[in-house]
């Protein structure tokens, strides 16, 4: 499996708040059962909405975001949880980047660390909300300084932008995110090129919007969470779809060829189904906002996404991480599977 990073060094961040309105406090989750030295359980974490990884020379970084971010680090993804965290950016006290901080990932570009998040003025209105970048030179982001890049975004189209991803294919990086149009409040994905990791250049391009049923749980009517997939000649951008304090959040796709032209809506075929459900039987409530990486040894790959373990909890601290391993179609799709069941004892990667 391949993807827009090198699977030899991949990253791990969790967005702490996400589409979070609120910080309730973290419903308790049911005891579990002791793993073996060959399995582990999920939740990775008690509380840790918008989860992504990334890896770089043998370790995985867990990236949650607040009032500030933070960078967990840990070879082995079945011990997160025994892992402590370091704060890497703390923001402003005031200004147009000063709170409500979403949705981080960390990205490995051009021998730099980057971090793209969401971020407004502190408070309660959360219509400023706008993507932003830091960058950090050192080998490892748990170290060296951040340097706020400013705003990232497309002057001729500057509204409400957050969970920004990175897609590099034939030879040229672009940006995807969830934003609106202007016109109205329904959460659409766009895609840009770009000049360099902080700077758009040309024209926004409307990939996806909500349209069917499962993406229409709501309001607001939701895509949001893109993330790069590519495998076997073709990209995947998978992403969740209805309200993140909906039972029903859910992952959906659109599938492209690995060399078509990522900014021609027609490059793309959308999924008329969800790829991941939720399964309330499992305990696995809104699952969605999730990140793709490959097992320590390499031969396994790994999805990492949210859930909430009771229905009802909403899109709030009580979201927790969880991963699995999943397969791919003989059509070359991947096969996430079902949720697995909360607390249920898992092979852990290979190689931990």
């Amino acid at each position: 499996m391949t993807s827009l990073r090198s699977w030899r060094r991949v990253l791990l961040l969790l967005g702490l708040l996400g589409c979070q309105r609120g910080t309730p406090t973290v419903a308790p989750l049911p005891p579990t059962p002791a793993p073996s030295a060959a399995t582990f359980t999920n939740p990775l974490l008690p509380s840790g909405p918008d989860p992504w990884v990334a890896q770089k020379d043998g370790y995985y970084y867990m990236h949650t975001t607040g009032t500030n971010l933070r960078i967990w680090k840990t070879a082995k993804m079945s011990e997160l949880g025994a892992t402590s965290s370091v704060v890497v950016w703390t923001p402003p006290p005031t200004g147009p980047a000063s709170g409500n901080l979403w949705a981080p990932e960390l990205h490995w570009l051009d021998g730099k660390w980057y971090i793209y998040y969401t971020a407004g003025p502190e408070g309660p209105n959360l219509g400023q909300q706008r993507t932003w970048v830091l960058e950090n030179a050192a080998a490892d982001p748990t170290t060296g300084t951040w340097t706020d890049k400013g705003r990232l975004f497309s002057p001729a189209a500057d509204f409400w932008a957050f969970d920004g991803t990175v897609l590099e294919q034939n030879g040229r990086r672009y940006f995807v995110w969830s934003g609106h149009n202007g016109q109205d409040g329904i959460q659409r994905l766009y895609i840009s090129q770009m000049s360099n990791p902080w700077t758009l250049t040309g024209p926004r391009v409307e990939l996806s919007h909500p349209e069917y049923n499962w993406e229409l749980q709501g309001p607001p009517y939701v895509n949001e969470g893109p993330e790069i997939l590519q495998h076997g000649g073709k990209t995947f951008l998978v992403y969740s779809a209805s309200f993140c304090g909906t039972d029903f959040y859910a992952l959906g796709m659109l599938t492209a060829s690995s060399t078509a032209d990522p900014m021609r809506p027609a490059s793309w075929t959308k999924s008329a189904r969800p790829v991941f459900s939720p399964n309330p039987a499992g305990r696995a409530y809104a699952t969605g906002h999730n990140g793709f990486f490959r097992s320590r040894d390499g031969q396994e790959n790994w999805i990492i996404y949210h859930a909430n373990s009771n229905a009802g909890e909403g899109c709030e601290n009580r979201r927790n991480p969880r991963m699995q391993k999943f397969n791919w179609n003989a059509d070359g799709t991947p096969n996430f599977g079902t949720p697995a069941p909360l607390a249920t004892p898992l092979a852990r990667p290979g190689g931990e």
